[in-house]
């Protein structure tokens, strides 16, 4: 009786660890949907659900509830208080500080974070936050990690674009703790060296420096960039189509020193401690070796993720891997379930933020999923190798068919999470991943720490050895590119609804269950919904139409029932970045669109044609029109009088007139779109000389509901006459936040204003939705339809 009442005792403690792990991180989730962190004065209730809690266990779970919000609020309330002021956007000011982290190189210069030291603004001390993110273009410029720079700065704060299906940077830099970002005036003034290096940035330094005598030791070799990623965590130097290839066949995680690698590292550190300590046989009878052994394990991950910088990822995973071996360590039994819930609680207490970030999930959820395909599976333990030759292959087979089974119950488990923060998923990646794991676990990265190793020896023994990791990774990158141009090889479709991912992870429970489980066929059937329940469209004569939030730039996309249009498409900003692969992509997949009716680029600036390419690359495109004349795709020329009618919605170009239309600005594509529940005038980047011919082909005719300021409300265009004839009751301007150009202009704004419109602008709004229905003509402004405490006002 006395065991079974201490069974029971037991189950009660896992129990409440479990919920109480949930539990904190409902609080946390709670509180990061709020427009301002929760209030402290929620901890009051902390006294009264003690209390309850003392005498009812049941209710532990509103105390860590409570206290996950409160906890994060507590955190988040600091980051924020570490904020630029507002009147220091824009001014010059004299920073000093460190070099935090190996500098990016980009198309423009360097980007580097700085913690901070000091800083003053004529003279006089102000306070700004202790990490900015800055950018340089001076050549000479050639900092190292851990020097104190002099340097003339200008700030502002944190501020990206926000769009459906768009990734938040303003999250990303508030959970990183960049709280500013600008960059480095050195033509008013030459950045100067203050100090060469301090003690706590050694790491730091020691990274920058390993990463450069790799480079320097496999010159022009290809997968130089992974090799670096593997040894010190930087993976700048992974070039953008391996990053495709990676992505296309889900082996993304390969590349980061995270849970994998950090898993393997110590996993091997521990057999060989275990060995070599039962080796001599006495020693034992001191520690056991298995204690031993995890205290080895524990250090040797330390210090891989020292390695690494201690970025996010390698923290989770160090305090994930230091939770399961404390069960060794303490010698006592721990549920892997009740790890895991353990790893979640404690990740939670060192960084309530790290629910911000797409890995936190995506680890987690792969051991879950580990966990619950493994359970109650008897036969999951590897063949004795005793006895005869058959019974070795048949060990070795079984275990290529449980890493098999692993690989397709990650990928099942997984589906749902990858759709709901991708859209897409890579279907080929259990095949990648039973080939390539294996490959980068047994060879590539332990021939790179050995390397790494050995350069403390022997540069040129060390040199072999990369060479040796680099030979290995080339051969398995054949294999990759061979998955990757697979034609099937992903799938793509919409952010599937919310209840539609409560039934697939239901589903993913069942088809995951131990096997003798009833109705496990039955999971495939709670799946169904997140592919058939798609986004709502427009109905038969509906205009949905968004302008986009691509900062100074334009793209925006018209939908009717059966159709799609995109007008322009964004800025690019460098080779491997522009708006139509960030924004305009990411939000036709969050809408479920398949394809593009009609591709509209107005003309040839950057603004507006960066991202026409990618846009191209990811949906088919059935008719490009198009102001450019060079553009790399065929299309047919943009001019006025081309009409088409969509599902009861008519198109019609206004301009230009023919190739007499003046300057690239004024030779904009211009397109009106007529429905009976309103009009909507796209005028590209016209100025007053195209908008008086407009009044004059047109006039009456461009009346409009809904306008975008020409050329970002510029002074030079919206004249007068051009918004008396338009009389909109919308204007919308698309314009970067404190944009060089200063748009839009003060006195093009008091021309709408005493028209008495409504004036919206990207940077306050983020994207702006309107369905004109029969209804009424309905809006979504998404900064304040998703508010978040971390954004910038």
């Amino acid at each position: 009786m006395r065991k079974s009442g201490r069974s029971r005792r037991n189950c009660h403690k896992e129990l409440v660890i479990r919920i109480g792990a949930l539990t904190f991180l409902g609080g946390i989730l709670l509180g990061l949907q709020a427009a301002a962190p929760p209030s402290l004065w929620w901890g009051l209730l902390l006294i009264p659900l003690g209390i309850l809690a003392w005498r009812r266990p049941s209710w532990l779970a509103a105390v860590f509830f409570i206290a996950g919000v409160m906890w994060l609020s507590l955190r988040a309330g600091a980051i924020l208080e570490d904020s630029l002021p507002p009147e220091l956007e824009g001014k010059d000011l004299l920073v000093e500080g460190y070099i935090a982290d190996i500098p990016r190189k980009t198309g423009y210069g360097l980007r580097f974070k700085l913690d901070v030291a000091h800083a003053s603004r004529d003279g006089k001390t102000v306070r700004i936050p202790r990490k900015i993110l800055l950018s340089i273009s001076h050549p000479a410029f050639d900092p190292r990690v851990g020097e104190r720079w002099r340097l003339r700065v200008r700030l502002k704060r944190p501020h990206g674009f926000q769009n459906p299906g768009g990734f938040d940077y303003e999250g990303y830099l508030f959970r990183n703790r960049i709280r500013a970002k600008g960059y480095v005036r050195a033509r008013q003034q030459q950045p100067e060296l203050v100090e060469t290096g301090s003690f706590i940035y050694a790491i730091g330094r020691l990274r920058q420096n390993l990463g450069e005598r790799i480079r320097a030791l496999l010159p022009d070799n290809g997968y130089a960039g992974i090799i670096t990623a593997l040894a010190n965590g930087d993976r700048r130097g992974i070039t953008d189509a391996q990053w495709q290839v990676l992505r296309r066949t889900g082996t993304l995680h390969l590349v980061a020193i995270s849970g994998l690698h950090i898993s393997l590292v110590a996993g091997l550190v521990f057999f060989l401690a275990r060995w070599a300590w039962a080796l001599p046989g006495t020693t034992v009878l001191r520690w056991p070796a298995p204690v031993v052994g995890a205290a080895c394990a524990i250090a040797a991950a330390a210090g891989y993720a020292m390695l690494a910088g201690f970025v996010i990822p390698t923290q989770r995973a160090l305090i994930m891997l230091t939770v399961a071996m404390s069960g060794i360590l303490l010698r006592r039994r721990i549920a892997p379930s009740q790890l895991l819930a353990i790893a979640l609680f404690l990740v939670l207490v060192h960084d309530p933020l790290a629910v911000m970030a797409p890995g936190f999930w995506l680890s987690f959820a792969a051991v879950a999923v580990i966990i619950l395909a493994v359970q109650g599976d008897s036969t999951w333990r590897l063949t004795r190798r005793e006895g005869s030759m058959g019974r070795v292959d048949s060990g070795i087979a079984s275990v290529w068919r449980k890493w098999g089974a692993i690989q397709w119950s990650i990928a099942v488990g997984m589906f749902p999470l990858l759709l709901l923060l991708y859209q897409q998923v890579a279907l080929s990646a259990p095949f990648a991943n039973m080939l390539a794991v294996p490959v980068f676990s047994l060879m590539v990265v332990p021939l790179t720490l050995t390397g790494v190793v050995a350069l403390g020896v022997s540069e040129t023994f060390a040199g072999l050895i990369f060479q040796a990791a680099a030979w290995v990774l080339q051969a398995l990158w054949q294999a990759l590119e061979y998955v990757s141009a697979l034609e099937y090889s992903q799938w793509i479709q919409h952010r599937p609804a919310t209840w539609t991912l409560a039934a697939a992870f239901i589903g993913i429970a069942l088809l995951l269950a131990p096997r003798g489980w009833p109705a496990r066929w039955m999971g495939a059937v709670w799946l169904l919904p997140m592919f058939l329940v798609r986004p709502p469209g427009p109905a038969a004569g509906e205009v949905w139409f968004a302008l986009l939030d691509v900062g100074q730039g334009l793209a925006a996309v018209v939908r009717t029932q059966d159709h799609v249009l995109v007008y322009d498409t964004g800025p690019r900003f460098s080779a491997s970045f522009d708006t139509g692969a960030a924004v305009v992509v990411p939000y036709l997949r969050a809408k479920g669109v398949a394809r593009i009716d009609t591709l509209l680029i107005s003309h040839g600036d950057n603004d507006h044609v960066g991202g026409a390419e990618s846009v191209l690359r990811a949906f088919p495109v059935a008719r490009v029109v198009s102001g450019v004349p060079d553009l790399s795709v065929t299309g047919q020329p943009c001019r006025a009088g081309q009409t088409w009618n969509w599902d009861g919605v008519a198109f019609a170009v206004l301009n230009p007139a023919g190739a007499g239309s003046g300057k690239s600005n004024n030779a904009s594509c211009v397109l009106m779109v007529r429905s009976r529940f309103g009009n909507i005038l796209l005028p590209g980047d016209i100025e007053d000389e195209a908008e008086q011919r407009l009044i004059e082909r047109e006039g009456r005719a461009l009346s409009a509901d809904i306008l975008v300021a020409p050329h970002h409300g510029s002074k030079t265009s919206s004249s007068q006459a051009f918004i008396d004839m338009v009389k909109p009751r919308f204007v919308l301007f698309p314009v970067g936040y404190r944009n060089r150009y200063r748009h839009p202009n003060k006195k093009v704004v008091e021309r709408y204003n005493r028209l008495d419109a409504e004036l919206y602008d990207s940077p306050t709004t983020g994207a702006v939705e309107f369905r004109l229905r029969a209804g009424g003509m309905e809006m979504a402004i998404y900064r304040q339809e998703h508010p978040r405490f971390w954004f910038t006002q």
